[in-house]
């Protein structure tokens, strides 16, 4: 299985990630013939190499007319993705990525995703370097990307509508549940485009994975900084191939509660699976002195014991958490976008041994679906799967 490690000592932006794939092997022209696949036209995309603080790296560049920078909103981009010619994971893929954007924006301005108005994220280089990112992992044939914990930056940055606090409101939004840090340097360090990319497409974020390392890329930011100012990407062979389970480590942390009023369980519930929580699960017990209590598991992946715990004791009357390693087995899986009777939507596909198992409709894009058309979520969930199963049928 091909692993992709996102390094970001000096944050992260999307033309850094995009140049990051293409100084790991990525063909730019590869690049621009997928992303000539889409209805956006009239820039030019190039890759030059450049030095940050003495050493190299790569600087992609998306040349556009002034007339041609558009402010889009989700709607226009999403059809923009689903009329291409891209294959099906990155059109999903590239999907999330920008929904994800429009739900961080829509909460910041109070509005719904659908009606918020991109200023930066809607023009043509932001299309480029979601897009781009999508493809550069297909084609250097990643399965699972990871990132490092993301520095943020401190001051101000200049927004559509003035100064804004450093990191900005949606980028914050969008590193919820992700390790960051303060490296002590000024400005914006983490775009609302680069947290967007790497937040979606991460399985797991802190520590390097365990992998043969096969190549390192390098992509430079604009500017010059106290510390290179890079996005480094490695590349690697993980345990198990693409058509095989993973199997990995896992851990379980547990506490017994038995004084905290009910009402808190679901925040907390919330707040551990923003943290990085992988399951959360409440089971009633009895207790000594014949108390009724309830045992909170959270199962995680073994970076994420530190965050994780530091959230239970904030958020919980405990005074202790215990916790225990298990070894799960992790069907390979996919995100693709597949014909249905209620047009294209995302899937989430598993598979063991090369062979498909589990075809499930994303849960959210049902449920904005059942809500825009009026019909009950359970009976659209069920012919959802029947149109999702029926598209690898037919498919050839």
């Amino acid at each position: 299985m091909k692993i992709a490690y996102f390094d970001c000592p000096s944050g992260a932006a999307g033309d850094m990630i995009l140049g990051a794939l293409v100084d790991a092997g990525c063909p730019l022209e590869l690049l621009r013939a997928e992303l000539g696949k889409v209805e956006v036209h009239g820039y030019e995309i190039s890759a030059s190499e450049v030095r940050r603080a003495g050493f190299r790296g790569m600087k992609m560049e998306v040349a556009v007319p002034p007339h041609s920078q558009s402010h889009r909103r989700l709607p226009e981009i999403l059809s923009l993705i689903e009329k291409s010619g891209l294959s099906s994971r990155v059109k999903g893929q590239g999907a999330r990525i920008f929904q994800r954007l429009a739900e961080a924006e829509g909460r910041v301005h109070g509005e719904p995703p659908d009606r918020v108005e991109f200023h930066d994220v809607g023009a043509v280089d932001a299309i480029v370097d979601v897009l781009g990112s999508v493809i550069g992992l297909e084609a250097l044939g990643v399965s699972a990307a990871h990132v490092s914990p993301i520095p943020i930056g401190q001051g101000m940055a200049r927004g559509p509508h003035g100064p804004l606090p450093v990191p900005t409101p949606a980028t914050l939004e969008l590193l919820r549940g992700f390790p960051v840090f303060d490296n002590g340097i000024q400005g914006e360090l983490v775009t609302p485009t680069g947290a967007a990319i790497l937040t979606t497409l991460a399985e797991g974020a802190g520590s390097l994975p365990p992998m043969r390392l096969e190549a390192v890329g390098l992509g430079a930011g604009n500017r010059e900084l106290p510390i290179p100012n890079f996005v480094r990407l490695l590349l690697g062979e993980g345990d198990a191939p693409l058509s095989e389970e993973a199997v990995e480590p896992l851990t379980m942390l547990e506490t017994t509660l038995d004084d905290m009023t009910p009402q808190l369980f679901e925040p907390l519930m919330e707040r551990l699976l923003e943290g990085g929580a992988l399951d959360v699960y409440l089971t009633p017990v009895i207790m000594k002195r014949s108390r009724p209590g309830v045992v909170l598991t959270v199962s995680c992946l073994p970076d994420r014991v530190p965050i994780l715990t530091d959230l239970i004791f904030q958020e919980t009357t405990t005074l202790g958490v215990r916790w225990h390693e298990h070894r799960r087995v992790r069907l390979a899986r996919e995100l693709v976008r597949l014909p249905t009777s209620h047009g294209s939507l995302t899937f989430k596909v598993a598979r063991r041994g090369g062979r498909v198992v589990q075809v499930s409709p994303e849960f959210e894009e049902a449920r904005r679906l059942a809500r825009e058309r009026g019909l009950p979520l359970g009976t659209l969930l069920e012919e959802l799967r029947r149109d999702g199963w029926a598209a690898f049928r037919d498919s050839p």
